[in-house]
């Protein structure tokens, strides 16, 4: 029996079917959760995806983090459940308590759409584990709040600790702080990244496949894990 990896989507989601496609092409089954959604549908990872969910009011990602399914979600985080937040995703994971720090407007003010390259920093999580030490990736970046920001202590800790999964390859386009992309929570099994590993999973839709790897990764760590 395949893995079981959830996709949610809140009002304003825009990457879902793409982060669903990307479980697919991993091998994995997607199941689709609604924002209203307080069962997890015994889903063995959680997606949150990119978009503008509950259309940025107030502030990004903190009306998504209230969510009725984001409580059930981070109580499976918190029992070591994989989760992936990927850009309003990682925004949603640092407002909901899974993720330190916060994301914030982009340097300049401007929205920023272009691919990437990040290194990815911690081959060790439960998204990166198929992955090189110090590989290098290439994924879009679509954001206008990707500046990843935290206090010193906080970034000094995420460094020491191994915490930081992705960092961009070139000073980061963003502003964000020590050129941080993704961060994971302790445990390694909590991930968020601002750029999309969705949108590079086929060379016809994307920059290549790099981004593939997450899902991979993810599938890896379930089956090796059942």
């Amino acid at each position: 029996m395949s893995a079981r990896i959830g996709v949610i989507t809140f009002p304003g989601t825009l990457d879902d079917v793409d982060a669903a496609r990307a479980v697919r092409y991993a091998g994995a089954e997607a199941v689709g959760l609604w924002h209203r959604d307080t069962d997890l549908q015994s889903v063995d990872a959680v997606v949150v995806p990119g978009g503008f969910s509950y259309g940025d009011y107030l502030r990004a990602g903190a009306i998504a983090a209230q969510s009725p399914v984001m409580g059930p979600v981070v109580e499976a985080a918190r029992r070591g459940m994989p989760v992936l937040g990927i850009c309003n995703g990682f925004q949603i994971l640092c407002e909901a308590g899974l993720l330190p720090g916060a994301l914030v407007r982009n340097t300049g003010l401007r929205f920023i759409c272009r691919e990437i390259r990040l290194r990815v920093e911690n081959a060790d999580t439960a998204w990166t584990a198929g992955f090189e030490p110090g590989a290098a990736i290439t994924v879009p970046l679509k954001s206008g709040e990707g500046r990843f920001v935290a206090d010193e202590a906080t970034l000094d800790r995420l460094e020491g600790e191994g915490q930081v999964v992705f960092r961009y390859a070139e000073p980061a386009p963003n502003g964000a702080l020590r050129d941080i992309a993704g961060i994971c929570s302790t445990d390694g099994r909590v991930v968020g990244l601002m750029p999309h590993p969705e949108h590079a999973i086929d060379p016809l839709t994307g920059p290549g496949v790099d981004g593939l790897g997450l899902f991979t990764s993810v599938l890896q760590r379930l089956t090796a894990a059942a």
